[in-house]
Order: C-alpha cells, then structure tokens, then sequence
C-alpha cells in the first residue's frame, strides 16, 4: 500500500511539474506571439481611416472604435444600390485587413488597386480597398 501511495504522488508531482513548464512556455509564446502579430495589422489598417468611394454612389467610410481598442474599426458603407445595402459594421484587423460580419455574412477588406476591384470604372486607380470582385471603393 504504502508503494502504491509513494508511486501515485511520485506520478503526481512529475505531471505537477510538467504541467508547470508547459504553462509558462506556453503564456509567454502565447503574449508575445499576439503582440508581434496585431501591431503591424492595425499600424497597416489604421492608414485605411476616411472616405473611400465606389461606383454609382457607393462609398465607405472607415473610423476607429475607440471604445473597443486599437485594430478596431466602424466601417459605414453603402455597399448595393438597394434601400438596405447600408449600415455600419464593426470591423478588426487581421494580418490579410479587416475582417467584419454583415447581412450577406463574413467579408474581408483588403488592400488593391483598381484592376483587383473588377471594376472598369476604377481600372485607372492605384489606392482601393475590396471586399470582393465587384465591390471595391478608392481614394483619388
């Protein structure tokens, strides 16, 4: 009994131990990995703030949400020629732009020219923003 007691705490602390390394390799990889990762993305996304304008009336309008931190972003848009394609979303900052959910589901905005937007009316621009092919706004 008394072997079977030695072994089980002897198991105990081992695990105890490994567990312990585990942890503290783990919260630094963890805090400095995300650190590294979100600074650039927001410094990148936060030159995106201001007016950008699409086609036949189209615009988006990108400002900080100050009271959710930096990388954080309200993206205003009207972004179809129907009565609900407008409204203002929330947005984040991610290694590829800013990713933000709407009626028609999860987009990414990201950085182009105007040959990316698919758009004949803004193939002569250098500085777009895109959803996706056939939703792109531009600065002049």
């Amino acid at each position: 009994m008394a072997k079977a007691a030695l072994a089980l705490s002897f198991l105990l602390l081992i695990s105890g131990c490994a567990h312990d390394r585990h942890t503290e390799t783990s919260d630094v990889t963890d805090s400095s990995t995300s650190a590294e990762q979100s600074a650039p993305h927001h410094q990148m996304t936060d030159q995106w703030v201001g007016r950008w304008t699409g086609v036949e009336g189209l615009f988006l309008e990108i400002s900080k949400d100050a009271s959710a931190g930096p990388g954080h972003y309200l993206l205003h848009m009207r972004y179809g020629l129907d009565a609900d394609q407008i409204g203002t979303f929330e947005g984040q900052s991610t290694a590829d732009g800013i990713r933000f959910n709407r009626g028609d589901g999860p987009q990414l905005l990201r950085a182009g020219d105007g040959e990316a937007t698919g758009m004949k009316w803004l193939l002569e621009k250098e500085d777009c923003l895109i959803v996706r092919t056939g939703e792109g706004y531009c600065r002049d």
